[in-house]
């Protein structure tokens, strides 16, 4: 079983903001074997934790009010150790603080800002809950990237605010892609997206779980409700594809590529 290496700047959380979380535990509890836990209204807000095997591999909150205007998404999280001093670099690097450090008791700091691209991205301090406890395995995170706009400015603003050790891993006119860490070191990646991303598509975070079986997997989300925006399709990493679930959240699957 994989133990993610959860280093400050690395990812250590995913969570989905969802219009019906009754159905998202359905969807992903079925899909990728989840059970969950909700936490206190009071305390928490609702929030569900979703383990699998006993493991904690991300977590599911209900939007609120002044958020129904927003798309149901998934949400990275980087590892800081002062969430408060991490979110003050922030617009110093060109980005954008959306929510700023808020307690969660018992658990951690979290919030929430904007890198100069306008992708959305998480800060988790951890005062108790460390973040997920699997990775890279069937029904867990795999992979996290960066489709930006703005390819430069996003590689600097990583480096800078959340220091990251970057490597280039393609500098084509078809592929610029970066990594934070090396090879089988890497734990997630930047993409210039400026030239697929439609005009309406912002610069976003995607997150990839691994399955075992990514054309059976595509099969049991369609059956329930799923969307297949992209793929499936073998490449150097496995075989990936994209995916909306049935309230619109984006994510992406990633399993072992199938013979030609």
């Amino acid at each position: 079983m994989p133990t993610p290496d959860l280093k400050p700047g690395s990812p250590c959380w995913i969570d989905l903001m969802t219009s019906d979380t009754a159905k998202s535990r359905d969807f992903y509890g079925q899909l990728f074997g989840w059970e969950f836990q909700e936490g206190d209204q009071e305390t928490y807000g609702g929030y569900i934790v979703a383990t699998r095997n006993g493991q904690n591999v991300g977590g599911i909150m209900a939007k609120q009010e002044d958020q129904q205007a927003m798309p149901d998404m998934w949400s990275t999280y980087l590892k800081s150790d002062d969430a408060a001093a991490t979110s003050a670099t922030v617009q110093a690097s060109g980005g954008q603080v959306f929510m700023e450090p808020m307690e969660v008791p018992e658990q951690g700091v979290m919030g929430f800002v904007a890198d100069p691209s306008g992708a959305t991205i998480g800060i988790w301090e951890s005062k108790g809950m460390p973040g997920f406890g699997v990775a890279a395995e069937p029904g867990a995170p795999a992979w996290h990237e960066l489709h930006t706009k703005d390819y430069d400015a996003a590689v600097k603003f990583y480096q800078d605010v959340f220091n990251w050790h970057t490597d280039v891993m393609s500098d084509s006119p078809d592929l610029r892609y970066t990594t934070l860490g090396k090879d089988d070191t890497a734990q997630a990646g930047i993409i210039d997206a400026s030239g697929y991303l439609p005009e309406e598509i912002p610069s976003h975070w995607a997150v990839y779980f691994a399955v075992a079986d990514a054309d059976a997997t595509i099969a049991s989300a369609v059956a329930m409700g799923a969307t297949v925006l992209d793929g499936p399709e073998n490449s150097p990493f496995g075989r990936v594809a994209t995916l909306n679930d049935p309230t619109g959240a984006m994510f992406k699957i990633v399993g072992e590529n199938t013979p030609e």
